[in-house]
């Protein structure tokens, strides 16, 4: 028997757990899931033979270091910060990892023991990163190959509900960790590539530059830049390169409503507010603005960002409940992210019966004998239910199938690795394809 330990039940476990459970017999597997809350594992495991949940507080280290010695192969589902712990155990009892997380620097420093071991530490195997990055290798080896030369490459991906669940005026709602949504983009400023010249978007302007996409039945979209375009560069074999833009996409309209929020410092997570606990959602959106003895809120705000009363943003606003005196922020000494966050999730949380979806869009710019082509890869997925979500589909399926093809030693090469090689992204993407997850690929005339 070939034992699978699954650390985090989050949800996007749901298909990485389904799809090891429906390979169990035929691969001699036992999936152990351990996490500290299983009430999303215990519907889908269904009192199988071939599975078990344990309590596993992963700062125990006693018992995560029995749990990971048990293992033939880890997956870790926890945050991104909690992975190098386990991948240092990993390492001392000899046990290869998963992780669907980008490579931290403590990760990377983690490659060449990994590889003396012969382990390997497979990270960024989920969507955005994982599928991003098979799917743009295959096209871009593929291109070249034929002799071409990549000089344009912009890649989006977005979590968004579903069209038949799409029912606020922001056409958004959480499909994953809220949190990230609420600071994304801080810490840093963009960094991109267009047309030979190096490119910076300081957060305070980074939802007012956007680009504009449309996939075929499914309408325009805007992206906003990630914050670090160029570290792919050398990844990808993109040296020679005039434009490598890769973004976040949302419905437009999203991120100018959104800059609200930043303009204001809503999103700040940086220092907490006194007496949090006491304020209602209007006393919270008061707190950025001027004082006036005489103007309302709604007034000071619509003056101070000079919005229009007939503008869209201001339905958006007040969609919100933001000025609401009657809804309390109940959050000891919270940032004002945190509050934000609490506040967006009254509206944006996904109803029992709404669906998300997952949208992926890649640009291909190539030089091939002397003419210009131009390839456009798009992607759609959408999810079943609240426990089947677009979301687990694409994060989880292809860190189970990559999980199985380490045990079967299909992917062998060792160290911190990330899915860019024919040896792993080839046979993952056209697994891939049986559920769903499928690329149209269109050449774009010039």
């Amino acid at each position: 028997m070939r034992k699978i330990l699954i650390i985090g039940s989050g949800k996007s476990t749901s298909y990485l757990l389904k799809y090891l459970l429906d390979k169990a017999i035929t691969e001699n597997l036992f999936i152990t899931i351990g996490d500290i809350n299983l009430d999303n594992t215990k519907n889908i495991i269904d009192n199988s033979k071939h599975a078990q949940a344990i309590i596993l507080d992963v700062f125990e280290e006693s018992s995560r270091k029995q749990a990971i010695q048990d293992a033939d192969i880890v997956i870790s589902m926890l945050p991104a910060r909690f992975h190098i712990e386990i991948a240092k155990d990993c390492i001392f009892y000899n046990k290869h990892m998963v992780t669907a997380s980008y490579v931290s620097p403590e990760m990377q420093n983690l490659h060449e023991e990994a590889k003396a071991k012969g382990l390997v530490l497979m990270n960024e195997i989920g969507v955005d990163p994982g599928i991003d990055h098979m799917s743009a290798m295959q096209v871009i080896d593929n291109i070249k190959s034929k002799g071409g030369k990549i000089v344009l490459f912009e890649s989006f991906t977005g979590g968004l509900v579903a069209p038949e669940s799409d029912n606020n005026l922001w056409n958004y709602k959480f499909t994953w960790n809220p949190r990230n949504v609420v600071i994304a983009g801080q810490g840093g400023t963009a960094k991109f590539l267009q047309e030979g010249t190096y490119k910076y978007i300081p957060y305070r302007r980074l939802f007012r530059r956007t680009e504009f996409l449309e996939i075929d039945g499914f309408g325009k979209f805007e992206a906003y830049a990630n914050r670090d375009s160029l570290k792919y560069q050398n990844i990808y074999g993109l040296n020679s390169t005039k434009t490598l833009y890769r973004g976040t996409m949302r419905r437009v309209g999203f991120s100018r409503a959104w800059n609200i929020f930043v303009v204001l410092g809503m999103t700040n997570d940086s220092y907490t507010i006194d007496d949090s606990e006491n304020m209602s959602y209007r006393d919270f959106t008061n707190t950025f603005l001027p004082y006036s003895p005489n103007d309302d809120v709604e007034l000071k705000l619509r003056h101070t960002l000079k919005i229009d009363q007939d503008d869209n943003i201001w339905s958006k606003l007040e969609e919100l409940d933001i000025f609401n005196p009657n809804k309390n922020v109940n959050l000891k000494k919270a940032t004002p992210a945190q509050i934000l966050q609490k506040i967006l999730m009254d509206s944006w949380t996904l109803a029992e019966n709404d669906k998300d979806m997952i949208v992926m869009y890649h640009k291909f710019g190539y030089e091939l004998n002397g003419k210009y082509h131009q390839i456009d890869a798009t992607m759609v997925t959408l999810g079943e239910n609240q426990t089947y979500t677009a979301m687990a589909k694409t994060v989880g399926l292809p860190v189970a199938i990559a999980t199985l093809a380490i045990l079967n030693k299909k992917i062998t090469i060792p160290g911190v690795q990330i899915p860019i090689t024919k040896e792993v992204y080839q046979p993952i993407l056209n697994e891939l394809k049986s559920f769903g997850i499928i690329f149209n690929e269109r050449e774009v005339p010039i």
